[in-house]
């Protein structure tokens, strides 16, 4: 490994001093066939021809640029302003790591604080963290924070069957071994009932009680009873919520809450097959010592002029890994500079608009489609951008007739709830126009009557 800067001499010194002859011996237990195998591997390309065959590969791949898509379940495909990708691609911030040096990191610093001060703004919170992996992964760590907040004398997580089902399946994962128990995450459970199905399930050893806004099928319900339930049974109140409706609906915290969590994948983040992500996470104040993940300060430095630091880093796993509230590291912090420059761009206004754009063409879509026959609704509740249709026939043939038309359908609820069979879940955002709205009209007819 030539590329080493230590001389012979220094790497005959090193050898020397862990008892080693020569570096052969290092990798004297691997079998020696195996140190330097023969690989039949083809001819070595120039850049211009690896440059060729990834552009080949990645053609594979289909967008939704090349689709008309009402597929949501968590992740939208909203409109991203072209400002955004030419901040991230600066390199002040494109490779900027963990700041732990504040004299060097203002820049970077202030945009993480601008983040929480947005965040905190949207959800009706007090303080917020600068992000985790992504959605499921902030539920989990609010029920991380409730179990440390009680200091583990409460066990009982209360968690709705209409919280997203990978949001459920993450937390299940985290707890396992904690010796806590879930209620409510049963998809065979009542799906009609609202939150008064989960306030039957509190009881004096509930730490956390975790619900979706609007929930997994797109329903909208005020949260302040339960809330209330939930706070005179001496437990914590965690909602996770779509960042868009908030721009249009009630705050979680008007409604109590001690938590607020949620997918930032909505503000300015594509959908990327998958990820990366964003997870926010803003909760009270007088929690702020049991939440996990980076917070970012502000202060003043010695000459009285405005700063930014890292603040509470004894919480965090790099101060003393054994006491810290999440194993949680060096995360997209990039992602949460796209939120906050999503946010920034649009402004108050143009968040609202977008957010209205989404809750009327949702409804012309969901009013169309329920005068087919065979289509209905399958909740009377309000929604926001996203509602559950019942189908005449399965979600998977619907959606393959579609997709010869250029169509991405919604998603097959069946797959999660066995008692949604033949129930699709349709998503419209501002991207979606009327023409397409009516166009998945017309091919759903079409399907109806083959």
């Amino acid at each position: 490994m030539t590329y080493i800067p230590h001389s012979p001499k220094e790497r005959d010194a090193m050898l020397a001093t862990i008892g080693v002859k020569n570096l052969e011996d290092l990798f004297k237990d691997i079998p020696a066939k195996h140190r330097f195998p023969d690989l039949d591997l083809p001819p070595a390309l120039t850049e211009m021809e690896a440059a060729a065959e990834l552009a080949g590969y990645a053609d594979a791949n289909e967008t939704t640029q090349s689709f008309v898509s009402f597929l949501g379940a968590g992740a939208y495909n909203h409109y991203i302003p072209a400002a955004i990708d030419h901040i991230l691609r600066r390199g002040e911030f494109y490779t900027a790591y963990t700041p732990y040096q504040p004299e060097i990191s203002q820049g970077t610093l202030q945009a993480i604080f601008e983040y929480q001060s947005m965040m905190t703004l949207l959800t009706g919170m007090e303080v917020s963290n600068a992000s985790h992996y992504d959605g499921a992964t902030a539920v989990a760590e609010a029920a991380n924070m409730a179990y440390a907040q009680f200091r583990g004398k409460r066990t009982r997580m209360v968690i709705s069957p209409t919280v997203n089902p990978q949001y459920r399946e993450t937390l299940r994962t985290y707890t396992q071994g904690m010796g806590l128990t879930l209620a409510g995450d049963d998809t065979r459970a009542n799906l009609d009932g609202g939150p008064e199905t989960i306030e039957k399930l509190i009881d004096e050893n509930t730490a956390l009680v975790i619900v979706q806004y609007p929930d997994y099928f797109g329903r909208i319900y005020d949260y302040t009873r339960l809330a209330d339930a939930v706070h005179a049974a001496g437990a914590l109140f965690c909602v996770t919520a779509n960042p868009t409706a908030l721009a249009i609906l009630k705050t979680p915290g008007e409604m109590g809450a001690d938590i607020v969590v949620g997918e930032g994948q909505p503000l300015g983040i594509p959908l990327s097959f998958g990820g990366p992500y964003l997870g926010f996470f803003t909760t009270q104040k007088k929690y702020i010592h049991k939440m996990a993940g980076r917070l970012v300060g502000e202060t003043v430095d010695n000459r009285g002029q405005r700063a930014f630091v890292l603040t509470l880093t004894a919480r965090e796993q790099h101060i003393k890994r054994e006491r810290a509230t999440s194993n949680i590291c060096s995360n997209q912090g990039l992602l949460a500079l796209a939120s906050a420059v999503y946010l920034s761009l649009l402004g108050q206004t143009g968040f609202r608009q977008v957010a209205e754009l989404c809750y009327h063409k949702a409804h012309y879509a969901a009013e169309q489609i329920s005068k087919l026959k065979g289509y209905h609704l399958c909740f009377d509740t309000p929604f926001f951008h996203e509602f559950s249709v019942c189908c005449p026939k399965p979600v998977a043939e619907i959606n393959a007739h579609l997709l010869e038309h250029g169509i991405l359908g919604g998603y097959d609820l069946g797959q999660d709830y066995p008692a949604l069979k033949d129930h699709m879940l349709i998503a419209v955002t501002e991207m979606n126009t009327r023409e397409e709205i009516d166009l998945l009209v017309e091919i759903l007819e079409e399907v109806s009557h083959d």
